[in-house]
């Protein structure tokens, strides 16, 4: 199978390029980031001056990059008719949109989080939701990541939220609450609330935390290692053979009902 990746050069980039060799996949070759470092010192990969021209050398396009590419990037797998592993976070209505425009021809595979163990952690928190009402248990949200991270809540949070706003069946931008800053009154009934924490070099933790009168439930996950990520891409990657267009999840992946 060969398997592109989009940001060659960058931090997770690299990484997703040397899990595909590991996997025995073909590494068909990458894009540079902009940012990205311009020499791969111990990776042999054609490098494309396009998304495009990468799309049509490969079977899947696995893509870590910004936000502002993502419906550039979701022509050229339309067009080439290319699998597609998106891992990025951040996307607005517009690219959103045009992930799902290409989801309608070729198969995408879309995640804020590819860890198989986070994915769990998702699944789980759908169904404690539908079991904890929210006017018994208040939903928080707290998430670190290090300094060096653009967006907040992180996209694992805000994955998070929805699940927890899924699984009670209810509209999530309804009930999320993303800052508290001053006087800010009693909290809503049934809100989603998010914390957010920056420092260090933290890959990434997230804890859930269901605060009911009587008891507390809290799941907790902690990322030790950006390589988990690049391995669930692989594995989506990998999954992608042979299926049919639509847009899925982790999820999906790993076999798992919502």
């Amino acid at each position: 199978m060969r398997m592109g990746v989009a940001g060659l050069s960058g931090r997770m980039g690299r990484l997703v390029a040397e899990e595909v060799v590991a996997s025995g996949a073909t590494l068909a070759g990458g894009t540079f980031s902009p940012r990205g470092a311009r020499e791969m010192p111990g990776i042999e990969a054609p490098i494309f001056g396009s998304v495009a021209d990468l799309a049509c050398a490969c079977d899947v396009l696995i893509d870590f990059t910004h936000a502002d590419t993502a419906s550039i990037h979701a022509a050229a797998i339309e067009a080439a008719g290319t699998a597609w592993v998106l891992g990025t976070t951040g996307l607005d209505e517009a690219a959103t949109a045009s992930v799902c425009q290409a989801a309608r021809h070729v198969c995408v595979v879309q995640a804020a989080n590819f860890s198989p163990g986070l994915t769990l952690v998702l699944a789980l928190a759908r169904r404690l939701a539908a079991a904890l009402p929210g006017d018994a248990y208040d939903a928080e949200i707290l998430e670190m990541h290090h300094r060096q991270k653009v967006d907040s809540p992180s996209g694992t949070a805000l994955a998070l939220g929805r699940a927890v706003a899924s699984g009670r069946g209810v509209g999530f931008e309804d009930f999320a609450q993303r800052a508290r800053d001053g006087h800010t009154g009693a909290r809503p009934p049934g809100a989603i609330g998010f914390a957010s924490l920056r420092g260090g070099q933290v890959v990434g933790e997230h804890t859930l935390l269901f605060a009911g009168a009587a008891e507390h439930i809290a799941i907790t996950h902690k990322a030790l290692d950006r390589r988990v990520f690049a391995q669930g891409a692989i594995r989506a990657a990998w999954w992608t053979a042979g299926r049919p267009a639509g847009l899925y999840s982790m999820l999906d992946v790993l076999g798992i009902a919502p």
